[in-house]
C-alpha cells in the first residue's frame, strides 16, 4: 500500500518450467512472470497497487497493476526428479521480492496505516459470513465493473465500514436470506457443471483470468473460486476434472479399485509436466492414505511399474 514491490527472478534453464502467478483481492490473475509469459531470462518486475501513479523505473522490465491494495504471488518451479531438488532450491534462492525503495536504494516512504484485520476462522465465517464480507470489501476499490453490485449490496447494509448482522434480522428476513444463499450456491454449482466441456469423460473449463476476461461476470468468478481458487489462466495450465469412471459411475473408493490407462504413445501432450491428483469428493482436500501418495505425475513414470 505504501509503495510498489519489485519481484526479481533469476536465469532459469530453458528446459525447466517456472511461473510466478500474480493474483489480487478480486481473484483476478493480473499478471504472469515465467517461462511462457516472459521467458527464462533473469529480470525485475514491478507490482503496483490500484492508486499508483508513476513511470517505469530503471532496471524494471514490466509493470503489473493489481486492482486491490493487497495481492498474492504464487511461485511454481518444475522438479524433474528427486535428485533434481538441489537445482530447484538454487532457482528458488534466486527469487526475490522487495519494496521499490530498497531496490532503488532510496529512503522508504511513510508506512501505510496499520490494519487490525478480522481474524478469519471457519467457525467465525459460518457464524457471521457478512461480517467477513464487510471486512473484505473495505479493500476492494470501486470500479466501473463493480459499482452497480456494490451499490446493490449497500441497499441492505452490506459493504465497507458497514455492519450487517444476520442475527438482528426478523425470522422472515432470515428465511429469505438463507433461501437466497442456497439458490445462489446452486447457481454456482450449476455453472461449474454446465460451463465445462466434456472430453473423453473429463470436464475441462477455462474459468480463471484477469479483470477483462471476467468482465463483471460475478457468477463465473464465484464458480472459479469454488471450483479451484487461484487457478492459472488456460494459457498457463489446464485442469481436467472427473468425478466419474469410464462407465459414468461416481468414483467411490470404498466400493472399487480403479486403473488409469494411457494408450501407448498417448500420454498427455504437455510442454512441461502433467499430474493426476486424487481429492476427497466432498472437502476437495487431499486424501490421507497409508503410503502418502496423492498423485501420479510425469517425473514418476520412469520408476513406475507399467
Amino acid at each position: 500500500r505504501a509503495e510498489p514491490m519489485v519481484i526479481s527472478v533469476p536465469a532459469v534453464e530453458k528446459s525447466r518450467y517456472y511461473v510466478v502467478q500474480l493474483i489480487d483481492g478480486n481473484t483476478y490473475n493480473y499478471g504472469f512472470i515465467g517461462s511462457r509469459a516472459t521467458g527464462n531470462e533473469p529480470g525485475n518486475y514491478l507490482v503496483v497497487g490500484p492508486d499508483w501513479k508513476g513511470t517505469l523505473p530503471k532496471g524494471i522490465k514490466k509493470i503489473f497493476t493489481s486492482s486491490t491494495p493487497f495481492g498474492l504471488a504464487i511461485f511454481r518451479t518444475q522438479l524433474f526428479n528427486p535428485a533434481d531438488m538441489p537445482n530447484v532450491v538454487k532457482v528458488q534462492s534466486g527469487y526475490k521480492a522487495q519494496p521499490l525503495s530498497k531496490f532503488l536504494n532510496q529512503p522508504a516512504p511513510t508506512p501505510a496505516p496499520k490494519i487490525d484485520f478480522l481474524s478469519a476462522t471457519t467457525a467465525g465465517i459460518k457464524a457471521n459470513f457478512y461480517q467477513y464480507l464487510d471486512a473484505a470489501l473495505a479493500f476492494i476499490p470501486e470500479t466501473a465493473e463493480n459499482k452497480d453490485i456494490l451499490a446493490k449490496m449497500a441497499t441492505i447494509g452490506i459493504g465497507p465500514n458497514k455492519k450487517f448482522s444476520f442475527s438482528d434480522l426478523s425470522l422472515e428476513h432470515k428465511a429469505v436470506i438463507l433461501s437466497a444463499m442456497k439458490e445462489g450456491d446452486a447457481e454456482v454449482a450449476k455453472y461449474l457443471t454446465s460451463g465445462t466441456k466434456k472430453i473423453n469423460g473429463w470436464s475441462i473449463a477455462a474459468f480463471f483470468g484477469d479483470k477483462t476476461s471476467f468482465n463483471g461476470d460475478w457468477l463465473k468468478r464465484a464458480a472459479a473460486a469454488k471450483g479451484g481458487i487461484y487457478g492459472n489462466d488456460a494459457a498457463e495450465a489446464m485442469y481436467p476434472i472427473t468425478r466419474e469412471d469410464a462407465n459414468g459411475q461416481v468414483l467411490d473408493g470404498s466400493k472399487h479399485n480403479y486403473t488409469i490407462t494411457f494408450k501407448a504413445g498417448q500420454l498427455p501432450p504437455v510442454n512441461a509436466f502433467w499430474s493426476v491428483t486424487m481429492y476427497d469428493g466432498k472437502t476437495q482436500f487431499l486424501i490421507k492414505n497409508p503410503i502418502n501418495r496423492y498423485l501420479i505425475n510425469a517425473p514418476m513414470l520412469p520408476n513406475m511399474k507399467k
